[in-house]
């Protein structure tokens, strides 16, 4: 895959880290599905070889040709602190989690700034440069990531196809998570939309409830009377909040393809 790297800023002048990793093939007839990936520092190697692995066979795989595009900082950390922000929403730093290391949390609540980002700067940026598919994009993200993922799917159910939250962070933001989800099933929107909610085993006695939360979020959902919307849970058998990513990023980009 060819790959580019450019620094793009939001309205509010936070600075992101894109990388765009673009197939060697010619797009399909529809175009290029896109699939957008959160804390990119982290996992677009990746997510970029399990697209180019599994593309090459697609009559076999069912996975086509796909544009990767890795959403990260201007840093090489693996998880900069300002996910903290773009991730969440608004908090009471008294139902914070405690800090493991007894410090202060880095700021909050900017997870409606960052989806406007998505949605108005980074997606028209990419539908301009190449020849994707508006109808197959996919946001995927894990851990703070996967509670931003929630939150964009509440909020803005028609801006991507399909939804992957890896371990999502429900315990975070909870009650204004909760709210957007309350909004969201009260609504009749019949588009097409793919959710897969996945965590490791080994996360079951995460003090945060982990695996409980993810499971709740999934029967709330599976049980609406929504003809568009496709509810995957998945749980990856002995492994833990980290190490479930490779096998997660193998089966979202499978799971974005059908």
């Amino acid at each position: 895959m060819y790959i580019e790297e450019r620094l793009i800023s939001s309205e509010d002048g936070r600075t992101y880290r894109i990388r765009i990793a673009r197939p060697t093939q010619s797009p399909p007839p529809a175009g290029y599905p896109v699939f957008y990936l959160l804390d990119a520092n982290a996992v677009f190697g990746t997510a970029v070889e399990a697209v180019s692995v599994q593309s090459r066979r697609a009559d076999k795989t069912g996975v086509v040709p796909s544009i990767v595009v890795g959403i990260s900082y201007p840093s090489e950390e693996l998880f900069p602190s300002e996910r903290h922000y773009d991730f969440t929403l608004d908090s009471d730093p008294l139902k914070l989690p405690a800090h493991p290391e007894g410090k202060t949390w880095p700021p909050q609540g900017g997870a409606r700034r960052f989806l406007a980002f998505l949605e108005h700067r980074l997606k028209p940026e990419i539908a301009r440069g190449y020849p994707i598919n508006p109808a197959k994009q996919t946001l995927f993200g894990h851990s703070l990531g996967g509670l931003f993922t929630l939150y964009a799917l509440f909020a803005s159910p028609g801006a991507f196809r399909t939804y992957v939250a890896g371990s999502p962070s429900i315990h975070w933001n909870k009650d204004s998570l909760l709210a957007e989800e309350a909004v969201f099933s009260a609504g009749d929107d019949t588009a097409e939309i793919h959710l897969l909610v996945a965590v490791g085993s080994l996360e079951d006695n995460h003090k945060s409830r982990m695996v409980d939360h993810a499971k709740e979020l999934v029967a709330r959902l599976s049980v609406l009377d929504r003809a568009g919307l496709h509810v995957e849970y998945r749980s990856f058998e002995d492994d833990n909040h980290v190490s479930l990513l490779p096998g997660l990023i193998s089966r979202a980009i499978r799971f974005a393809a059908n």
